[in-house]
Protein backbone atom coordinates (compact mmCIF):
# COMPACT_ATOMS: atom_id res chain seq x y z
CA UNK A 1 0.00 0.00 0.00
CA UNK A 2 1.34 3.45 -0.66
CA UNK A 3 1.45 6.20 1.48
CA UNK A 4 -2.17 8.00 -0.03
CA UNK A 5 -3.96 4.47 0.87
CA UNK A 6 -2.90 4.49 4.50
CA UNK A 7 -3.91 8.26 4.84
CA UNK A 8 -6.99 7.14 3.30
CA UNK A 9 -7.61 4.05 5.70
CA UNK A 10 -7.38 6.74 8.84
CA UNK A 11 -9.28 8.62 10.51
CA UNK A 12 -9.87 10.34 13.92
CA UNK A 13 -10.77 7.41 15.62
CA UNK A 14 -13.62 7.78 18.69
CA UNK A 15 -14.05 4.81 20.58
CA UNK A 16 -11.09 2.64 21.57
CA UNK A 17 -10.63 -1.14 22.51
CA UNK A 18 -9.34 -0.34 25.96
CA UNK A 19 -8.58 -4.41 25.50
CA UNK A 20 -6.24 -3.93 22.45
CA UNK A 21 -2.61 -2.89 23.05
CA UNK A 22 -0.04 -1.53 20.90
CA UNK A 23 2.98 -3.25 20.69
CA UNK A 24 6.23 -1.30 22.08
CA UNK A 25 7.88 -2.11 18.55
CA UNK A 26 5.36 -0.13 17.09
CA UNK A 27 5.13 2.89 19.74
CA UNK A 28 9.01 2.91 19.10
CA UNK A 29 8.74 3.25 15.32
CA UNK A 30 5.71 6.24 15.63
CA UNK A 31 8.10 7.91 18.18
CA UNK A 32 10.90 7.75 16.22
CA UNK A 33 9.22 9.10 13.46
CA UNK A 34 8.25 12.08 15.59
CA UNK A 35 12.11 12.38 16.59
CA UNK A 36 13.02 12.88 13.33
CA UNK A 37 11.09 15.32 12.62
CA UNK A 38 12.27 18.67 10.79
CA UNK A 39 11.79 21.93 12.53
CA UNK A 40 12.64 25.53 12.42
CA UNK A 41 16.67 25.92 12.84
CA UNK A 42 17.13 23.05 13.80
CA UNK A 43 16.60 23.48 16.98
CA UNK A 44 13.99 20.54 17.82
CA UNK A 45 11.75 22.98 20.24
CA UNK A 46 9.33 20.63 21.28
CA UNK A 47 9.45 17.22 23.59
CA UNK A 48 7.46 14.28 23.67
CA UNK A 49 5.63 12.32 27.03
CA UNK A 50 4.20 9.02 26.70
CA UNK A 51 1.99 8.13 28.81
CA UNK A 52 1.02 4.13 29.84
CA UNK A 53 -0.19 4.78 32.74
CA UNK A 54 -4.00 3.99 33.42
CA UNK A 55 -4.41 6.29 36.88
CA UNK A 56 -2.75 8.85 34.86
CA UNK A 57 -5.08 8.61 31.85
CA UNK A 58 -7.86 8.58 33.85
CA UNK A 59 -6.79 11.72 35.70
CA UNK A 60 -6.75 13.24 32.24
CA UNK A 61 -10.27 12.28 30.94
CA UNK A 62 -11.95 15.07 33.14
CA UNK A 63 -8.96 17.48 31.80
CA UNK A 64 -9.64 16.93 28.37
CA UNK A 65 -13.17 17.71 28.27
CA UNK A 66 -14.34 14.55 29.54
CA UNK A 67 -13.54 12.27 26.26
CA UNK A 68 -12.84 9.00 27.31
CA UNK A 69 -10.63 7.82 24.44
CA UNK A 70 -7.98 9.17 26.67
CA UNK A 71 -8.41 6.68 29.30
CA UNK A 72 -9.51 3.96 26.68
CA UNK A 73 -6.49 4.23 24.47
CA UNK A 74 -3.22 2.28 24.56
CA UNK A 75 -0.82 4.99 24.45
CA UNK A 76 -0.74 9.01 24.89
CA UNK A 77 1.12 10.99 23.71
CA UNK A 78 1.48 14.44 24.74
CA UNK A 79 3.56 16.69 22.26
CA UNK A 80 5.10 19.70 24.67
CA UNK A 81 7.19 22.83 24.04
CA UNK A 82 9.91 25.33 25.25
CA UNK A 83 8.22 27.89 27.12
CA UNK A 84 10.08 30.16 25.62
CA UNK A 85 13.77 30.39 23.50
CA UNK A 86 16.64 31.25 25.83
CA UNK A 87 20.10 31.79 24.97
CA UNK A 88 21.18 28.24 26.95
CA UNK A 89 18.88 26.65 24.87
CA UNK A 90 19.98 27.78 21.49
CA UNK A 91 23.67 27.32 22.47
CA UNK A 92 23.07 23.83 23.83
CA UNK A 93 21.60 22.82 20.50
CA UNK A 94 24.28 24.04 18.63
CA UNK A 95 27.22 22.61 20.51
CA UNK A 96 25.68 19.41 20.19
CA UNK A 97 25.18 19.23 16.84
CA UNK A 98 29.05 20.49 15.90
CA UNK A 99 30.08 17.83 18.63
CA UNK A 100 28.13 15.23 16.58
CA UNK A 101 29.77 16.37 13.53
CA UNK A 102 32.45 16.56 14.43
CA UNK A 103 32.94 20.46 13.56
CA UNK A 104 34.58 23.11 15.62
CA UNK A 105 32.48 24.62 18.27
CA UNK A 106 32.32 27.88 16.76
CA UNK A 107 31.32 26.57 13.26
CA UNK A 108 27.83 28.25 13.71
CA UNK A 109 28.56 31.39 16.06
CA UNK A 110 27.31 33.90 13.98
CA UNK A 111 23.93 32.09 12.99
CA UNK A 112 23.50 31.46 16.73
CA UNK A 113 24.19 35.07 17.40
CA UNK A 114 21.32 35.83 14.85
CA UNK A 115 18.87 33.43 16.57
CA UNK A 116 19.33 34.72 19.62
CA UNK A 117 19.06 38.33 17.98
CA UNK A 118 15.60 37.32 16.67
CA UNK A 119 13.95 35.26 19.60
CA UNK A 120 15.05 36.89 22.64
CA UNK A 121 13.83 39.90 22.54
CA UNK A 122 10.45 38.68 21.95
CA UNK A 123 7.73 38.01 24.20
CA UNK A 124 7.21 34.46 25.96
CA UNK A 125 3.96 34.23 24.01
CA UNK A 126 5.03 35.08 20.65
CA UNK A 127 8.04 32.53 21.66
CA UNK A 128 5.76 29.72 22.63
CA UNK A 129 2.98 30.66 19.59
CA UNK A 130 6.60 29.67 17.31
CA UNK A 131 7.56 26.27 19.21
CA UNK A 132 4.42 24.96 19.71
CA UNK A 133 4.01 25.29 15.99
CA UNK A 134 6.99 22.86 14.85
CA UNK A 135 5.25 20.12 17.35
CA UNK A 136 2.40 20.31 14.83
CA UNK A 137 4.98 18.94 12.20
CA UNK A 138 5.84 16.38 14.22
CA UNK A 139 2.02 15.60 14.97
CA UNK A 140 1.56 15.20 11.12
CA UNK A 141 4.41 12.43 10.30
CA UNK A 142 3.31 10.18 13.66
CA UNK A 143 -0.25 10.41 12.08
CA UNK A 144 1.12 9.22 9.01
CA UNK A 145 3.42 6.38 10.94
CA UNK A 146 0.64 5.32 12.71
CA UNK A 147 -1.61 4.88 9.96
CA UNK A 148 1.33 2.72 7.67
CA UNK A 149 1.50 0.69 10.80
CA UNK A 150 -2.33 0.21 11.11
CA UNK A 151 -2.67 1.96 14.64
CA UNK A 152 -5.26 4.69 15.31
CA UNK A 153 -5.21 7.39 16.50
CA UNK A 154 -7.21 10.83 17.82
CA UNK A 155 -5.39 14.39 17.33
CA UNK A 156 -6.80 16.53 20.18
CA UNK A 157 -6.25 20.09 21.00
CA UNK A 158 -9.85 20.05 23.30
CA UNK A 159 -8.32 20.23 26.76
CA UNK A 160 -7.08 22.62 29.75
CA UNK A 161 -3.17 23.11 29.15
CA UNK A 162 -2.74 24.65 32.53
CA UNK A 163 -4.12 21.98 34.52
CA UNK A 164 -2.42 19.26 32.34
CA UNK A 165 0.89 21.22 32.53
CA UNK A 166 0.42 21.14 36.42
CA UNK A 167 -0.67 17.66 36.35
CA UNK A 168 2.84 17.00 34.52
CA UNK A 169 5.10 18.96 36.17
CA UNK A 170 5.84 21.09 32.29
CA UNK A 171 6.27 24.87 34.01
CA UNK A 172 9.14 23.59 36.26
CA UNK A 173 10.75 22.55 33.20
CA UNK A 174 10.00 25.48 31.15
CA UNK A 175 7.68 23.73 29.09
CA UNK A 176 3.92 23.69 27.96
CA UNK A 177 1.74 21.36 26.53
CA UNK A 178 0.44 22.02 23.24
CA UNK A 179 -1.77 18.91 22.16
CA UNK A 180 -2.42 15.12 22.69
CA UNK A 181 -2.55 12.01 20.12
CA UNK A 182 -4.10 8.93 21.45
CA UNK A 183 -2.63 5.51 19.92
CA UNK A 184 -4.84 2.11 20.04
CA UNK A 185 -6.89 0.25 17.82
CA UNK A 186 -10.39 1.01 16.90
CA UNK A 187 -13.74 -0.34 18.98
CA UNK A 188 -15.58 -0.57 15.20
CA UNK A 189 -18.94 -1.29 17.01
CA UNK A 190 -19.39 1.40 19.51
CA UNK A 191 -17.25 4.02 17.25
CA UNK A 192 -20.04 5.98 15.45
CA UNK A 193 -17.18 7.43 12.56
CA UNK A 194 -16.07 3.86 11.77
CA UNK A 195 -19.10 3.48 9.20
CA UNK A 196 -18.67 7.29 7.79
CA UNK A 197 -17.22 8.31 4.33
CA UNK A 198 -13.81 10.25 4.87
CA UNK A 199 -14.83 13.44 3.74
CA UNK A 200 -12.58 16.02 2.22
CA UNK A 201 -12.69 19.36 -0.17
CA UNK A 202 -12.00 18.38 -3.72
CA UNK A 203 -8.83 19.35 -5.37
CA UNK A 204 -9.92 21.83 -7.60
CA UNK A 205 -11.45 23.74 -4.70
CA UNK A 206 -8.55 23.06 -2.10
CA UNK A 207 -5.55 23.56 -4.63
CA UNK A 208 -4.69 27.27 -6.67
CA UNK A 209 -2.22 26.41 -9.26
CA UNK A 210 0.08 29.19 -10.38
CA UNK A 211 1.86 28.26 -13.87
Amino acid sequence: MSLLDHLKWRYATKKYDATKKVSQENVDKIVEAIRLTPTSSGLQQFRLIVITNQALKDQIVPIASGQQIVADCSHLLVFVAWDRYTEERIVSMYDYITTEREQPADRFLAYTDRLKAKYLPQEAEENFIHTARQAYIGLGLAIAQAAELKVDCTPMEGFDNDKLDELLGLPSKGLKSVLLLPLGYRDEAGDWLFTMKKVRKPKDEFVTEIK
